[in-house]
């Protein structure tokens, strides 16, 4: 198992130090390291049942680990008092699988109860904010209609509106590509990465298809549900070309056409299309 190079030019944000997760008796995963620095693109990946999105609910605080803490910029999360960790988690902007978008409402109250909850913002300043956040994933003039009107790309990119409400530094992402065609999930590939370089924030995302990986991932970590436990990590292209873990090695040789790095996105077409 290869250990990730920290670069100077950038500090630890997120350390994984010694995290086991059960529920109740049974183990998911074990003893699971790992440094994410700031700024970069950290990919969990692995099979179905590997423990993927329990490791991100721990991240996010939606479930304490057996053993083990996840440190943000050295504030342990799950060893600090109640009030430290709501301070961290407004620092957190989350996507769900599938978006996860209130059906009742429009994109713009979507991100309006967001602000409303955790803001003193006027009505009309957060119609501005839903209006801005929206338009930074593409989606601008879309802002009164409801989920059930748009397609599920921009589905995803109306959650990852609402997941940068509050201005996170840290985003988390569940699978965001799953289930969307090959072209729109490059272009929502494309999006992350320019999000990236345009807010400075660091991306934690939990995925299993490896055009993602190859495209976006500047480090990742390999969970293996078989022996609970991560079996590599670094960045993609490196582990794919250095592995000697056969398991690595298949996962990261599926399919003939997903071998290396992704063919680029195509540029200056309607992203509302996706």
């Amino acid at each position: 198992m290869t250990e990730p190079a920290i670069k100077s030019a950038a500090a630890v944000k997120i350390e994984i130090r010694g995290v086991t997760l059960a529920y109740g008796s049974f183990v998911v995963l074990r003893d699971i390291q790992a440094r994410i620095r700031g700024g970069e693109v950290f990919v969990i990946m692995g099979g179905s049942g590997c423990g993927k999105s329990t490791l991100l609910r721990a991240m996010i605080g939606l479930g304490q680990p057996a053993s083990g803490d996840i440190l943000y910029e050295g504030v342990p999360y799950w060893a600090s008092e109640p009030e430290a960790r709501q301070r961290l988690l407004r620092s957190f902007g989350v996507l769900f699988q599938s978006g996860a978008l209130w059906s009742s409402m429009t994109l713009a109250e979507n991100i309006g109860l967001v602000l409303g909850e955790f803001t003193d913002l006027t009505p009309a300043d957060i119609r501005d904010v839903a209006r801005l956040k929206l338009s930074l994933v593409g989606l601008r003039g879309f802002e009164d209609h409801y989920p059930s009107e748009i397609s599920g790309g921009m589905a995803r990119r109306a959650g990852l509106a609402r997941a940068l409400a509050l201005d996170p530094d840290t985003l988390f992402l569940d699978e965001p590509s799953a289930g969307l065609d090959p072209l729109t999930a490059r272009n929502l590939d494309e999006l992350i990465l320019e999000l990236r370089d345009s807010l400075g924030a660091t991306f934690v995302v939990v995925t299993h298809e490896l055009a993602s990986i190859f495209t976006i991932a500047d480090h990742c970590l390999f969970l293996d549900g078989t022996t609970r436990t991560m079996r590599a990590q670094g960045p993609p292209r490196e582990l794919l070309r250095t592995t000697e873990d056969p398991v690595v090695h298949a996962f990261l040789t599926r399919g003939e056409g997903n071998r290396g790095p992704a063919a680029p996105a195509a540029t200056g077409g309607n992203l509302l299309a996706i």
